[in-house]
């Protein structure tokens, strides 16, 4: 990898693959960029197999995640889940994690439980939107396996650590784990190749008006991340309200055997799905994201978290080098929506065809 002043040498997985450190001066990647046209990803035609830890909170878009991530193994090589206290209570995020690895037959993946809750405040969570188990009208089978012994924290720190510079982290929950492990040992941050998350926003809030779930529910954490000094590939509301699951989607999921027992009844607890719209899979978009970052248009941008706004706490203040500052993060501006879900249906036909 070679690097000079304001641009660098790619390297194959995701935009920001720069040995888990910050760049100086990243370019606009996605589709519009580039004369109008997107930077191909050298990954994607390549065969070149990218491995990926998931931090979540199942959570339905969690759930919808993983399944893309459960249809994409040609390309993704899941090394781990680790679940955080997030869309509901750990032990439900766990036990839901455990159900999906054996329902979408993801092998002996390890799922390993952190933390419970926020680092400084009272816990947030999301059960108007997700159920009160986290899958909303989904009862899956009970699974034989279990959770691994252990804490999300260790796993994250030991795994990066075997295989420097080879791992992507996504986060698509609360950023406690990954605050934790920041703090527990800096040096994750040079070990990851990259980390992507889904969370925040440089427009509005979902679960308030400034603020998008996952940022609200730890501030603190979120603002840990940002600052420690990598370069952070943001998928936020943007976006993600852009991958709505309308009619057309929802009618492309039903002929998808067990598979489409948990996606439709799961979208369809998640929101009214109409032809114009429906619920947005946020989740998914970080997958989507490794599995492709040409589908997404994203800027350099400086990202601060606000901790002690009355109105703003867990909004993503973002810069975009207004200020002249070195950017700290990737933010996604747009989203080719049609590719997108061929990407995303794609993989959910795959995996539909493992699971019968």
């Amino acid at each position: 990898m070679r690097t000079r002043r304001g641009t660098a040498v790619r390297k194959c997985g995701t935009a920001g693959a720069f040995g888990g450190k910050r760049r100086p001066g990243p370019p606009v990647i996605g589709p519009g960029s580039f004369g109008g046209t997107a930077r191909p990803d050298p990954c994607v035609s390549s065969g070149y197999v990218k491995k990926v830890l998931i931090d979540c909170d199942p959570g339905i878009d969690d759930a919808l995640a993983l399944a893309l991530a459960a249809g994409s193994a040609d390309s993704l090589d899941l090394v781990g889940v680790t679940t955080v206290g997030g869309n509901v209570d750990l032990e439900l995020t766990t036990a839901n994690a455990v159900a999906l690895r054996e329902f979408l037959q993801m092998g002996d993946v390890p799922v390993t439980p952190g933390s419970a809750g926020a680092l400084l405040h009272r816990t947030v969570r999301a059960t108007a939107v997700h159920g009160d188990t986290g899958l909303g009208d989904v009862v899956l089978p009970t699974p034989e396996g279990e959770a691994s012994e252990g804490h999300a924290v260790d796993f994250i720190i030991e795994t990066l650590k075997a295989a420097s510079g080879e791992i992507t982290l996504v986060a698509v929950g609360p950023l406690s784990n990954i605050a934790l492990a920041v703090r527990r040992e800096p040096r994750v941050v040079e070990w990851a190749r990259d980390l992507v998350i889904m969370g925040g926003s440089y427009t509005r809030g979902n679960h308030n008006p400034a603020a998008e779930f996952n940022m609200l529910a730890d501030p603190e954490a979120a603002a840990i991340v940002f600052e420690a000094g990598w370069t952070v590939t943001m998928l936020g509301l943007d976006v993600t309200l852009k991958a709505m699951v309308n009619a057309d989607v929802l009618d492309r999921m039903r002929p998808l055997g067990r598979l489409a027992d948990l996606l439709v009844p799961a979208a369809q607890f998640y929101g009214v799905v109409t032809a114009e719209g429906g619920p947005a899979i946020h989740d998914a978009c970080a997958v989507a994201y490794v599995l492709d970052p040409a589908l997404f248009t994203c800027v350099p941008a400086v990202v601060n978290v606000e901790t002690a706004g009355q109105y703003t706490r867990g909004m993503t203040v973002t810069d975009f080098r207004v200020s002249g500052r070195e950017a700290n993060a990737l933010v996604a501006t747009a989203v080719d929506v049609p590719a997108f879900w061929d990407l995303v249906i794609g993989a959910y036909e795959k995996l539909a065809t493992r699971l019968g």
